[in-house]
């Protein structure tokens, strides 16, 4: 059979034939206590789940996908993205070591590494979210474990060489991780590109429709994957079988809803972009944004989540630009098919190297609203933010 693409092989799981009679996805089963027939099949490595926490078909079912999607040998279902960051952390690190990463890291990242990891004797280190690989290189020390990539970084988008970084920690013994959310394990894949681990939060774009939590993590070198396993068997982490189900269920139309959220919202920066109010938008899909070259020679898509930075402006501005808006919704989290707004100032006073930006920082998140009307949604927005701003220039009585 000649080679098939995501949007073929993320369906065909559930038409392939000799199964007999059927629905198209594995029934919802709810189960802790699982049943044998033989007492000798009731252990680890048997002919199926022993137990609830090993995960039922619609579980066992989406594994399999995301390792395909992923190119790896296996991949693992955690109860949040954030748990699909820190479970290859626990698994990988010992007391001394020492983790590099982008100042922009997300920000539960940072804290599980400044608290959690700090207090266990694994120190975190950040370079400068814009640095190049040179000087991202010069800050390995003999303690270095593991670098953690974001491609994307988070809320200012920064890129990374990410292939160039892959190979040069390879052949200094280093492991690298890479959050892979925002390319959706579509977009982009670590594994192919040199990266040990590939992880996504599951919540974003294959559930989709801001109903669950979980994250994936893959990995291909088989003492990687059995790290990852056994952390995972030894602090009791499982998802639940409805969230598995609703999650197997968003995979299926991943693809055709990734790129049609990043066809709107190309279309939206641009206007943003264009618009007198605005300084800069963070989006590498965008001719001229930052990390747009390494996007295009990297990329195969896009997310729909881009920063937007202001002229100036102050958190009233911020906040009566959101108050305007009637179908962004205003809440945390992206990839599910509506769409959001954050107020991400406030978030750059936890780096070590915050950037100079003009004025204030929004996020927005493009879902599958028509983007005519979220642009003049957006019009709104751009009108009270005027309206304040034109409010503080007038001299006072």
């Amino acid at each position: 059979m000649p080679p098939i693409s995501d949007r073929t092989r993320l369906i065909a799981s559930a038409t392939r034939r000799g199964q007999g009679r059927r629905p198209v996805n594995p029934p919802l089963e709810r189960a802790s206590t699982m049943l044998s027939d033989d007492p000798a099949l009731m252990q680890d490595g048997s002919d199926g789940p022993v137990y609830g926490l090993d995960g039922t078909s619609a579980a066992r079912e989406l594994r399999a996908l995301l390792a395909q999607m992923e190119g790896g040998a296996d991949a693992f279902l955690v109860p949040s993205g954030l748990a699909a960051v820190t479970v290859p952390l626990v698994a990988l690190l010992r007391p001394g070591d020492e983790v590099l990463t982008t100042d922009a890291v997300y920000g539960p990242t940072r804290r599980f590494l400044t608290r959690h990891l700090a207090a266990r004797g694994i120190s975190a280190h950040f370079h400068p979210a814009d640095a190049p690989i040179e000087t991202v290189l010069a800050a390995l020390t003999p303690r270095t474990r593991l670098v953690l990539i974001e491609a994307p970084a988070s809320l200012t988008f920064e890129m990374t060489d990410v292939p160039a970084l892959a190979a040069a920690c390879r052949e200094r013994g280093v492991l690298t991780v890479m959050d892979n959310t925002w390319a959706a394990g579509l977009a982009f894949r670590p594994l192919a590109h040199g990266v040990d681990v590939s992880v996504q939060a599951l919540t974003k774009y294959v559930g989709g429709h801001s109903d669950l939590l979980m994250g994936g993590i893959a990995a291909s070198a088989p003492e990687i994957v059995r790290a990852v396993a056994h952390a995972i068997e030894d602090m009791g982490w499982h998802v639940s079988p409805d969230d598995a189900w609703l999650a197997l269920r968003g995979v299926r139309t991943l693809p055709l809803r990734y790129e049609a959220q990043a066809r709107s919202a190309l279309e939206i920066a641009r206007w943003l972009k264009a618009r007198p109010e605005v300084a800069d938008v963070l989006y590498p899909p965008l001719a001229g944004s930052i990390g747009h070259d390494l996007w295009r020679r990297d990329f195969e898509g896009a997310a729909s989540l881009m920063g937007v930075i202001m002229k100036g402006g102050d958190t009233a501005a911020a906040h009566a630009f959101m108050r305007a808006l009637s179908l962004f919704g205003m809440g945390y989290s992206w990839g599910g098919f509506e769409s959001l707004i954050t107020f991400e100032t406030p978030q750059l006073a936890y780096r070590e190297h915050a950037p100079d930006l003009p004025g204030q920082l929004l996020r927005l998140h493009i879902g599958l609203e028509d983007p005519a009307d979220l642009v003049a949604d957006l019009e709104k927005g751009l009108e009270a933010w005027r309206a304040l701003q034109d409010s503080n220039l007038q001299p006072s009585a």
